[in-house]
Parts: structure tokens; sequence; C-alpha cells
């Protein structure tokens, strides 16, 4: 366990020292949040604050980013590197090595979230949540199973660039149909529907009821539990050391 929660650290600490990763998740969100709310906080279709629906949203856009571009490259790499094939003589076992690169960057994630949250409230007005740990049971579910898709890619992905190819193609539509970038009150029908069959619809939609209601959807919940056993499981079998 100890060994375990060392390379926790070590990676972690490897993200904030990684200029583009540290910026896209911590510092990027927040410039993204004051170009949302440089023009008011203007109400919603349906009377919600702009404010309490992007500051949900866009921690779901750095969870997104964390698990689906910087945690398939990374682990894409050390395989590319030979790390991998290094760790493969240590009693390391694909799970605690999944394990360990998820742990990392969620936390990661988590700063990227707590900055945001930490700004809405200061500067922007954001208002608390109708239910704290059901937005904490919402966001963990979130990073299981986004960040679980993201292992999944860099088990199989055959370099770090590929990795990071990739996992921008599928995070970009993603966000954007998804209302992790774009309010789900002013999108299209078809656009709503689209996204409503990505993997990251149930995380914005689980935050968000958290954040404004309190109440979260069961059916979000399971989907987010099912793609996260899923991926991580295949992930876990599919990795090439």
């Amino acid at each position: 366990m100890k060994g375990f929660s060392r390379v926790i650290a070590v990676e972690l600490r490897l993200g904030l020292r990684d200029p583009m990763s540290a910026y896209f998740a911590l510092a990027f969100p927040l410039v993204m949040l004051w170009v949302k709310l440089r023009g008011g906080d203007r109400p919603l279709p349906g009377g919600v604050r702009l404010v309490d629906a992007t500051v949900p949203m866009l921690t779901v856009f750095v969870v997104g980013l964390a698990g689906l571009v910087v945690l398939p490259a990374t682990l894409a790499q050390y395989r590319e590197r030979r790390v991998l094939k290094r760790l493969r003589a240590t009693p390391a076992t694909p799970f605690m090595l999944c394990g360990a690169q998820w742990a990392a960057h969620m936390l990661l994630a988590v700063l990227g979230s707590v900055l945001l949250i930490v700004l809405g409230v200061a500067g922007c007005g954001l208002s608390a949540p109708a239910s704290l740990p059901g937005v904490l049971l919402a966001w963990l579910l979130g990073a299981l199973s986004l960040g679980a898709v993201g292992l999944l890619l860099g088990a199989l992905a055959p370099s770090g660039r590929a990795a990071t190819v990739i996992g921008l193609a599928l995070f970009f539509p993603m966000v954007f149909l998804s209302g992790a970038m774009i309010p789900r009150e002013s999108m299209s029908g078809s656009m709503r529907a689209i996204g409503d069959l990505t993997p990251m619809a149930p995380v914005v939609q689980a935050i968000r009821d958290g954040w404004s209601t309190g109440t979260l959807p069961p059916l979000a919940l399971g989907i987010m539990l099912a793609v996260g056993a899923v991926a991580g499981g295949v992930a876990v079998k599919a990795l090439r050391w």
C-alpha cells in the first residue's frame, strides 16, 4: 500500500510539472468560466443561474480532459519508452498500475475542480450545492467512468501521440454535445439526443442535478457504474506492457 501511494504521489507531481497538463487541467477551465460569465450572470431557460450551471459543467470538462486526454497519453508514452516493460519485472500488477494512474490523474482533476468552485464562490456568487454528498458521489462516479475509458484507450494505443489524437477526437465532441461546454438548455433537441449517447452526458446530468436539486438520476448513476466497470475491467485485461 505504501508503494501504491508513492506511485500516485510521483505521478501527480509529474502531471503538475508538465506545463500543458497543468494549464489545461487547472488554468484553462478558469479562463473559460471568466469568458462565459463576463457578459453577466443571466438565467438560462428554466431559471437556473448561468454560474450555477457553468461551474458544475466545467468540473466535468476537467474530469474529461484528465481522464480522456492526459491519462491515456501518459500510459501509452510509458509503454513507448519501455517504462511499463521495466515495471513488469516488479511486483506491480496491471490492476495496481491502472489504479495508480487513475488516482493520480483524478487528483489532478480534483485540484482543477476545487479551483473552479473557489473562483465561482469568491468571484461569481456561486450557490452552494443542494446536496454536497450527492455532488461528490456524482463526481466520483464520473471520474470512474471517464477515467476507465481513458485507461482502456491508453492500454490499447500504440503510442503517446496516437493516444493524444484519439483522446482529443473523443473529448471535444463529447464536451460540446454532452452539455459540459454548452448548457443543455441552450442546445437543440437533436444535439441533446446525440449527446445523450456519450458517456459524458450522464456525468453532466448527475452533477448538475445534485448541485441544483439534490436528487441524483438513478439511470445516470447506473450508466456511469456500468461504463466504469466494463471499460476498467477490459483495460486491465488488455494492458500491454
